[in-house]
């Protein structure tokens, strides 16, 4: 079948559907049972009886309650785009285009393999239809992302689209059972509408969701973007990708972002963690992980953390100047620095060129590589930074499978909590137990804790009553450049400040 034909056939099915299912219908039946008995006694109802149900069928009434289409079964994205656009200009109607895409999905990855991710993803893509009408397509488009392609309908305005993308995360973010243990994901949402296309160009449709989704990415976890006009996608690809992110380390692109940890008992500051961004000057924000993956695999992550702990020591001063209070920034470390038998000696010499004690910086250590990791070099070098003052906190805590003598040996002071432990830990029994667990190992083994993604008031005052030392995640603040972090810092000590004392008035 020819895809000029994809509209006009739909239109015929749409309006039998609607005049055999509609809603008239339930006034229009009964009439017309009693009066074919009237006339024709009992042959005729029989031929009503058994003629409605194969019209019902052929409308298509039944398959209201089918699953969508298998994917392999369905043209490409923008050739099912482009026939929507022609339907929806003829008859005056508007229909959205959305690609959601899985949150941490490279962590989901390396935590329970291929074929238990593919389940995962065939459950969203589940969840996904039962929140959609019949008519809605669902197709996979890439190994994290699943398009959602509406059918048109009379109104599709900005707030019904960002609605509907609301059910989508609540539908897709409730666990998912999978063997003995709940997942919990999250996903980031682009979305473009179809009156936004004057060319009804179903390729340049996609494109504008494309970047729409790569805004959202850049702002994840559970994040959802609209196209505008004047989003570009922030895609970036091959030689392209990675020469762009070697001139970008040298000229400032690539710089730390920070996020604030704080105190549970307190509220008060405890530190901030600093995280890589580029900030392109034509493309935007590029999301970490489109780049830092690149920069691996050219060898450039030593550099990085170069850049990352020079500048974040930077910033400790800065603070220090302007009179507030950051006891320490969190840098993290890859595997490539760990190894450097100069490593030390770096680092004192940062710390000495801007005058601070190592007990200022955080030094952040994924639990993968010390659960991995038998190089002696990366013990030597942590043990050591240790004993210079420096704190080791090990980051992503739960994914790992670090044994409690790795935690030892590596000379761990703190452990960040995984987000994956910490997500609807208020509403979810498991959840709380086995953030219990880790709770009252670390206090047997002196360790502090630190919940990461944190995201609502729930989750920061559960954490709280468990005993969970610092929080940090976007229920206290997202991820800001240096020069927001001034303003944020001392709005927030505003709200902390012990409130004044009431006494009698003396007289």
């Amino acid at each position: 079948m020819s895809h000029s034909r994809l509209p006009a056939l739909s239109l015929l099915r749409t309006k039998l559907r609607y005049a055999v299912t509609g809603p008239h219908i339930l006034a229009f039946l009964p009439a017309a049972v009693l009066g074919a008995y009237w006339i024709g006694g009992e042959g005729y109802l029989l031929g009503i009886s058994l003629g409605f149900p194969v019209l019902y069928a052929l409308a298509g009434g039944f398959g209201q309650f089918a699953r969508p289409q298998p994917t392999e079964e369905l043209p490409s994205p923008d050739v099912i785009l482009e026939s929507r656009l022609q339907d929806a200009h003829q008859h005056q109607k508007a229909f959205g285009c959305f690609l959601v895409a899985l949150d941490d999905f490279d962590e989901l990855l390396d935590r329970y393999g291929h074929s238990a991710t593919d389940r995962v993803i065939e459950r969203v893509s589940d969840r996904i239809s039962a929140t959609l009408r019949h008519g809605d397509l669902v197709l996979r488009v890439e190994d994290d992302v699943v398009a959602v392609i509406l059918s048109p309908v009379r109104l599709l305005d900005l707030e019904a689209a960002i609605q509907l993308s609301r059910r989508l995360q609540a539908a897709i973010e409730e666990p998912i059972s999978m063997d003995a243990t709940s997942v919990y994901i999250s996903c980031s949402i682009g979305f473009s509408l179809s009156q936004q296309n004057a060319h009804r160009n179903g390729m340049k449709m996609l494109k504008n969701t494309m970047a729409a989704l790569d805004d959202a990415r850049a702002n994840a976890p559970s994040a959802i973007r609209a196209w505008t006009e004047g989003m570009k996608s922030q895609r970036l690809t091959g030689s392209t990708l990675a020469d762009q992110a070697a001139r970008a380390l040298e000229n400032g692109q690539i710089h730390p972002w920070f996020q604030p940890q704080i105190s549970t008992d307190t509220g008060r500051i405890t530190g901030f963690e600093a995280l890589a961004r580029w900030v392109h000057p034509e493309q935007g924000i590029i999301p970490p992980g489109d780049f830092l993956p690149v920069l691996e695999n050219n060898g450039m992550l030593e550099r990085l953390g170069e850049v990352m702990l020079s500048r974040s020591l930077a910033a400790l001063t800065e603070w220090d100047l302007a009179d507030a209070h950051v006891p320490m920034v969190g840098v993290n470390f890859a595997e490539a620095e760990l190894r450097n038998p100069k490593l030390i000696e770096k680092i004192r010499w940062e710390l000495d060129k801007y005058e601070l004690a190592p007990d200022r910086l955080a030094v952040e250590v994924l639990e993968t590589v010390v659960a991995a990791s038998p190089d002696d070099v990366i013990a030597r070098n942590i043990n050591a930074l240790s004993a210079m003052g420096c704190s080791i906190d090990l980051d992503d805590f739960g994914t790992g499978h670090a044994s409690i003598s790795s935690i030892r040996r590596f000379a761990v002071q703190r452990i960040k909590i995984d987000r994956s432990f910490v997500m609807k830990v208020d509403r979810d029994p498991e959840q709380q137990r086995m953030v219990t667990a880790i709770l009252s190992m670390a206090e047997r083994l002196g360790l502090e804790t630190l919940a990461e993604g944190v995201e609502t008031a729930g989750e920061h005052a559960l954490l709280a009553q468990l005993g969970c030392g610092h929080v940090q995640g976007f229920g206290i603040a997202r991820p800001m450049p240096f020069e927001q972090t001034l303003d944020w810092i001392r709005a927030h000590e505003a709200k902390v400040k012990e409130p004044p004392l009431i006494g009698r008035k003396q007289i």
